[in-house]
């Protein structure tokens, strides 16, 4: 099973992004690599909204200076975002690809290269001297078979708290640091929040983001063997450690607001500064929403590792690839080179609140949380994400959403419960 391989080489890549933060080397506007290319290149991205849709608009911005003849098409906004995934898959089945889609690094985009659906971008790694400025073990975790098949544009860390320092204010809680050493610490804080009026403290928003709490709630009740080990096989998701980690997480359902189902992350975020909750557990492209927002840290919002979890760090990366029989393959490398290039990574991950996978970016332009999620990649244990693609199959990802929407829109009781445990243990079988 490859899913051994991702994980093994997740926590070597920390290691060989130890020169992150620093060594950089400044950047200037760069070269085409691939010449006399034009006409539209069509994309499919779920970057369709705030902070994410800032990120891409900077690529964009990217690709228009280096390809000035290129025409940029991205068909996954016309999807809304949260269907993008079902619609490209009926345009792959139907055998109408783009030239280039988003897919997380790790085992989400296996299906895809089983399907025979990505070409080999070895080639491309040579070719834009990516060999030299990605580590080594990260390139090593995308390659399957001696061959390599998405080029990541980022690292993201998905297991972080985010408050509202007004709200926890208002919560009688403290002011001065977010991070709570255990699950059940967290939830005295929650108690705390409703005492105080806030009836529903933890935002979440819709399927997607209740699967990515549970995945930090599974971090922080199981070590990271035993986390790791739900996906190489050698932990029990029947047995009583996860049997435990789920009722923390239907407990934690309980603080969630009512509407979640109707949002996504950002609109659920921001019930935070609206005074109707106090915390939302999410990945770091919410730094890009927040400075969007003028939002300043220390003085409207905290973060830290999400509960139980510092020393643990929740992996995943966005990626792209070339499809096969894409209608415009020479703008698909393209688009390749400028997600890649230091131009690129720096103008996204700046604005998307992730960290550049490039080791020769110097950081210190980067805002502050940017430069602590780098030194916490380099130091900290390293898991993948479930719902962001790094340890689960499409199809993995598709049962466990439908198991956990079961879940969370159900009765929640003791065998709602013991039902959502078998259907993630036959959805990992």
């Amino acid at each position: 099973m490859r899913h051994g391989k991702i994980i093994a080489a997740l926590s070597a890549a920390a290691l060989a992004l130890a020169s992150l933060s620093g060594c950089g080397t400044e950047t200037k506007t760069e070269d085409p690599i691939i010449e006399g290319v034009s006409g539209d290149l069509e994309i499919f991205s779920w970057w369709v909204a705030g902070s994410e849709a800032n990120g891409l608009a900077a690529l964009q911005g990217v690709l228009a200076d280096k390809y000035p003849d290129v025409n940029f098409v991205n068909n996954g906004a016309a999807t809304g975002g949260g269907s993008a995934k079902d619609v490209l898959e009926t345009r792959m089945a139907g055998g109408n690809p783009p030239d280039s889609f988003q897919v997380h690094a790790g085992a989400e985009a296996q299906d895809y290269i089983s399907a025979g659906q990505l070409e080999d971008v070895s080639a491309l790694y040579d070719e834009f001297g990516l060999n030299n400025v990605f580590p080594k073990d990260l390139v090593d975790m995308l390659t399957q078979d001696g061959k390599i098949y998405t080029i990541p544009s980022n690292v993201h860390r998905s297991n972080v708290i985010w408050a509202s320092v007004a709200s926890l204010e208002a919560a009688g809680l403290s002011t001065e640091d977010a991070y709570y050493d255990s699950i059940d610490a967290f939830i005295a804080a929650l108690d705390t929040a409703v005492a105080a009026g806030i009836e529903k403290p933890l935002a979440v928003g819709a399927t997607w983001t209740q699967v990515h709490l549970l995945e930090t709630v599974l971090m922080a009740d199981l070590d990271q063997a035993q986390y790791n080990g739900l996906f190489d096989g050698t932990t029990d998701w029947n047995g009583d450690e996860v049997k435990a980690a789920l009722a923390h997480f239907a407990k934690l359902m309980t603080y969630t607001n009512v509407d979640r189902d109707s949002m996504d992350w950002e609109p659920a975020m921001n019930k935070m500064f609206e005074g109707a909750a106090v915390f939302t557990i999410m990945g770091d492209w919410v730094p890009g929403a927040l400075d969007a927002g003028n939002k300043v840290e220390g003085t409207d919002y905290l973060w830290a590792p999400s509960p139980g979890t510092k020393g643990t760090y929740g992996f995943l990366a966005d990626s792209f690839g070339l499809t096969v029989g894409g209608p415009n393959p020479e703008a698909g490398k393209a688009w390749l080179d400028v997600i890649s290039s230091a131009d690129g990574q720096t103008a996204f991950n700046i604005v998307k609140g992730s960290i550049p996978a490039r080791t020769d970016i110097d950081l210190a332009t980067f805002p502050a949380y940017q430069q602590a999620a780098a030194e916490s990649f380099k130091n900290d244990k390293i898991v993948g994400s479930i719902q962001h693609g790094a340890v689960a199959t499409i199809k993995q990802g598709n049962d466990t959403g439908d198991a956990v929407s079961k879940f969370t829109t159900g009765a929640m009781d003791d065998a709602a419960l013991a039902t959502l445990q078998g259907e993630l243990a036959a959805a990992y079988a």
